[in-house]
């Protein structure tokens, strides 16, 4: 879309407000209102101004004035708002006209411009299978004296034995059990189709939806992959719609992987593929899982990077709750066609040439998409680059039940990292793959393991509710 485009699309809309919108170090959006008469052609050339001080690891006070310069191939109406509004998405720059390195978005264009010069191919295309919870209340404290979270949802396990629903009707979704029973076991076919419905309206293609297998409303929604960039815009454009179109029905959605303890998480499964001028890379009939060479070493790039990887596709202490064995979880860093126990799995079900692709399992939502993404092409193009065969370092591929092999079978298989101080410890002692063409440089690198240390002691350093269970008697 043009920028005249967009300007004719604010008068035909009667648009009262145009939101112009970033994306900070830890994924989530930020936004700035204008009234959409001062919006003009102008605006577009020399973008928003705005505090970038107050954005957690972005700038000093002493740095403090940032631009965000608008992307008119990203707007849509706000389904939402009282007031007509547009929404845009918007790169950062520096005052002095140059892209701010730490803009997670400039990452993300930054690798597949890469991609480009590395004479691998032309596009690199994504689809996200990001899983979430819709709850009906959610209470969460911690202080000096008390740390506790509750959360509850009228189809929980948990209530089967409520009395407060004027009348239990049973039709409780047990532990491990959610995936894809009909209503009335399903109850929310309703408000995961009006998300697919205001998806849709904003230009989003989407393929499906479902309950998933967790009790207290697990859900799903597929939509059509994308470029890499387009696909991070889409991704934030689902999480934006899912949570407001939950809030609107009275309940709450979240992407936390883990906010249960003793049934699945939540993932974000990642399907990647390379293209060349519209010609599948990926693709070799007869081949194990139908799989080209190329693709066999981007599968190489992908698990051997991936302990350094999960460090931007893993990013929360929370994470590493739903990475744990028993729950469906990829722990184990393999590949395997059609084998849900595997890191990498290849699709071979109604797959077709252009269909063939790889899927990552392990990240998660709390992931900034911009910076996933663009890590995980930068560790499947090292892959090319340097013709790594996961089958030559021991990385599968493995067709049988993972979680069914025998310890000893097991203690041969390289797990994820246990907790996100580990996967911070491999990124900055591998990250040299993401520094190539300048896509990640090493300030940006060492800014995010800063930011995210403080995350992993802000947690370690508070007093957890089971010690209590386990010490107070001591």
């Amino acid at each position: 879309m043009s920028v005249q485009n967009v300007l004719n699309l604010i008068k035909e809309k009667n648009i009262e407000w145009v939101d112009f919108r970033f994306v900070g170090l830890s994924g989530k959006a930020q936004h700035i209102s204008l009234p959409a008469s001062e919006v003009e052609e102008e605006t577009f050339k020399n973008g928003v101004a705005f505090d970038g001080s107050s954005i957690p690891g972005f700038r000093g006070i002493e740095q403090s004035d940032m631009v965000m310069m608008p992307d008119p191939d990203t707007a849509y109406v706000d389904p939402f708002t009282a007031h007509s509004t547009l929404i845009i998405m918007c790169n950062i720059f520096t005052p002095e006209g140059e892209a701010y390195d730490r803009d997670p978005r400039s990452v993300a264009q930054r690798a597949e411009a890469y991609l480009q010069t590395a004479g691998v191919g032309t596009a690199a295309y994504f689809a996200p299978e990001s899983e979430f919870f819709i709850f009906d209340d959610v209470r969460f404290e911690t202080g000096i004296n008390k740390s506790y979270f509750e959360v509850d949802s009228e189809e929980a396990v948990w209530n089967t034995g409520r009395k407060e629903e004027g009348g239990n009707l049973g039709n409780k979704i047990q532990v491990k059990a959610g995936y894809v029973p009909v209503q009335p076991i399903d109850s929310q076919q309703d408000i995961r189709s009006e998300m697919c419905r205001l998806l849709a309206e904003t230009g989003m293609r989407i393929e499906r939806h479902h309950h998933e297998v967790a009790t207290a409303g697990q859900a799903e929604i597929n939509f059509r992959f994308d470029t890499l960039t387009k696909t991070a815009d889409n991704l934030m454009k689902y999480k934006y719609i899912v949570a407001n179109t939950a809030r609107q029905y009275g309940k709450v959605a979240t992407f936390m992987p883990k906010p249960l303890f003793g049934d699945n998480g939540s993932g974000m499964h990642v399907h990647m593929s390379i293209f060349n001028n519209g010609e599948p890379l990926f693709y070799e009939a007869g081949a194990y899982a139908n799989l080209s060479d190329l693709a066999i070493h981007y599968i190489g790039g992908i698990l051997y990077h991936a302990p350094a990887l999960i460090a931007l596709t893993n990013p929360s202490t929370n994470s590493f709750k739903r990475l744990v064995p028993g729950y469906e979880a990829p722990v184990n860093l393999v590949f395997s066609k059609g084998n849900r126990s595997a890191a990498v799995r290849i699709p071979v079900a109604a797959v077709t040439p252009k269909g063939c692709r790889i899927e990552f399992r392990t990240p998660d939502s709390t992931a900034n998409p911009y910076l996933a993404f663009a890590a995980m092409l930068m560790a499947g193009l090292d892959g090319i680059k340097k013709k790594i065969d996961p089958r030559a370092l021991g990385y599968g591929p493995f067709d049988k039940n993972i979680y069914e092999m025998s310890d000893e079978e097991k203690s041969e298989i390289r797990s994820v990292p246990g907790s996100l101080d580990e996967a911070l410890d491999a990124l900055e002692a591998d990250s040299e793959f993401l520094l190539e063409g300048g896509v990640f440089t090493k300030d940006f690198l060492d800014n995010y393991v800063e930011f995210k240390r403080g995350e992993t002691k802000s947690v370690a350093i508070r007093i957890h509710p089971h010690e209590y269970a386990l010490y107070f008697d001591c």
